[in-house]
């Protein structure tokens, strides 16, 4: 009996050094990241200047597999079943672990628990844009105008329910600015909406009107976070210009399924340090109007559980569903 149970220990031993070497070796096969954007979107393109990145120095590719809709949720959900083996990850954003958890109470996954946060990858303010015809030159301006015109003032986002939407309902609470808001169909339309005069303003991420700012089709205000945004130095925030505590942004960070081994997460987030070092990859991100971040997993499953807690009580606040 004694033997036997020698047998079973030398076994048990031999498994976990195995198990443990299999753990040394990773990655040894592709690493899927999984996209909540259709290919070509600006996240999409930062998942794809990350993955060149990490794939050069892990010697494994990291591939995109794009699946869009449902504020995230369609792509946080095959990720949250995925195995925890540190192959399958996801892109989420302000959307899918900030405001989504608050709009659809019954997702099929819980917003943190499902998921082990393994970095921050970057953030990116929001603007306040108004068309360059508009007669005002400061956010004092704008929300004097809409004073003038309580209800009258038409103001854009990019859907009932989305982050732009959300930063409209803090801007309207917080200064107390009775905006008529107009919710489109994604971003686009309402830019070209705003650009070509037939809306007065719009809140939405930088990234996406860089272009039209730099043309002079539309006049930004100010940015929504915390400090300067440093694709847009010149522009003010909205906490310098009276709001104080205002702040609302769009990030990209990575996830993979709860329980997924401690070392590989670990190892995730060197591999996505190292990427925001370089030069290329830093260049991409702030031309895209996105600072780079890198802030580990504790840190990030806070950030995470802040943005669900501050997007939840705007909408509840603001009464807002989604069909």
């Amino acid at each position: 009996m004694t033997y036997l149970k020698h047998l079973l220990s030398a076994a048990a031993v031999t498994a976990l050094f195995a198990s443990a070497a299999v753990h040394g070796q990773y990655p040894v096969k592709p690493i899927k990241i999984v996209v909540p954007a259709t290919a070509g979107d600006g996240s999409d393109v930062l998942a794809r200047t990350l993955a060149k990145a990490m794939s050069e120095s892990l010697g494994q590719q990291l591939v995109i597999e794009n699946k869009p809709g449902a504020g995230g949720s369609i792509a946080a959900d095959s990720v949250a079943k995925a195995a925890p083996d540190g192959y399958t990850v996801f892109l989420g954003n302000g959307s899918s672990h900030g405001v989504t958890p608050g709009l659809y109470p019954r997702l099929p996954y819980d917003s943190v628990n499902d998921f082990a946060a393994v970095a921050l990858i970057s953030t990116a303010a929001n603007v306040l844009v108004t068309n360059a015809a508009m007669a005002v030159a400061s956010y004092a301006d704008f929300a004097r105008m809409a004073r003038e015109q309580p209800g009258r003032v038409t103001i854009a986002s990019a859907g009932n329910g989305s982050l732009s939407h959300l930063s409209v309902e803090l801007l309207k609470s917080m200064a107390k600015l009775d905006l008529l808001h107009v919710p489109y169909k994604g971003a686009a339309p309402g830019v070209a909406d705003v650009a070509g005069g037939q809306v007065q303003a719009m809140i939405i991420n930088i990234p996406t009107v860089i272009p039209l700012i730099k043309a002079g089709k539309l006049k930004a205000l100010a940015v929504t976070s915390a400090k300067r945004a440093a694709s847009q130095p010149e522009v003010p925030t909205l906490a310098e210009s009276g709001l104080a505590g205002y702040e609302t942004l769009a990030w990209f960070g990575l996830l993979a399924p709860a329980k997924t081994p401690p070392d590989i997460v670990a190892q995730l987030h060197r591999e996505v340090q190292k990427a925001l070092a370089r030069p290329d990859v830093r260049e991409t991100l702030l031309r895209l109007g996105s600072e780079p971040s890198g802030i580990g997993p504790a840190d990030f499953m806070i950030f995470i559980k802040s943005e669900i807690a501050k997007y939840s009580k705007i909408i509840k606040d603001a009464g807002i569903k989604v069909e």
